[in-house]
């Protein structure tokens, strides 16, 4: 397709035969203004696009853990205390519990339109229950209830184990997204790009003799004499 397009504008316009950088670089100066102006306005509209359109969305989140006794530890159920020979055990019960949480319709009913991914943290048996969504109290409720029912579905599938809360989630203050900075500079990138293209493919378009040296470049023709514009000349 791009072949074809630079064919076209070869066969219909008059394209210098030998493009250089620096003749880019002079293009590129030459129409500095139009480049600055174009970047400038393509950073205020993404900028804009950014902080009226995009919808702010909020990230909050609840820890809860899984602890699994054996025969050795039995008693640490009474001082609520963790020993490491309880590590691997509830690790591996931790991640039991997340596929059930994950599937339990009791808990999947609460998320309320809001994305919602439980998940234990690797080779540990707390267990991170991440809420995203448009609405910050919304997120913080729903972060809050699944911990809480997450404790009524262990309790009723599983007849081993404790589970408990450690952190309760917060109504987030601020939007993890959109980044109106990085948006903004994005702008500013694309209609950089975007206006030294348009400069360039002005300049590769435009027929008209601005300087002796173009006759010669473009038709091939040596030029031995110039008749001045008398008209320009005398104002």
């Amino acid at each position: 397709m791009l072949s074809i397009l630079f064919y076209v504008i070869k066969e219909y316009y008059v394209m210098p035969k030998n493009i250089t950088i620096q003749k880019i670089i002079g293009v590129l100066l030459h129409r500095l203004k139009f480049i600055l102006l174009a970047t400038l306005l393509a950073g205020i509209l993404f900028f804009l696009y950014s902080k009226f359109i995009i919808t702010p969305m909020y990230n909050t989140s609840a820890m809860i853990y899984v602890q699994n006794y054996n025969g050795d530890s039995a008693s640490n159920k009474d001082n609520n205390k963790i020993y490491s020979s309880d590590i691997i055990g509830s690790s591996n019960l931790a991640k039991i519990c997340v596929t059930l949480f994950q599937n339990s319709d009791e808990i999947t009913s609460l998320y309320n339109d809001c994305s919602v991914n439980i998940s234990v943290n690797e080779q540990t048996f707390f267990i991170t229950i991440n809420v995203s969504g448009d609405d910050p109290q919304k997120c913080a409720n729903v972060a809050n209830q699944v911990a809480d029912q997450c404790k009524t579905v262990f309790d009723k599938y599983l007849k081993y184990g404790t589970i408990g809360g450690i952190r309760e989630a917060k109504v987030p203050t601020r939007p993890y997204e959109p980044n109106n900075l990085k948006n903004s500079l994005l702008g500013l990138l694309v209609g950089l790009v975007a206006s030294c293209v348009i400069a360039i493919l002005l300049e590769l378009i435009d027929t008209t003799i601005k300087a002796d040296d173009d006759i010669q470049e473009i038709y091939g023709l040596p030029v031995f004499a110039e008749i001045p514009d008398f008209e320009t000349q005398g104002r």
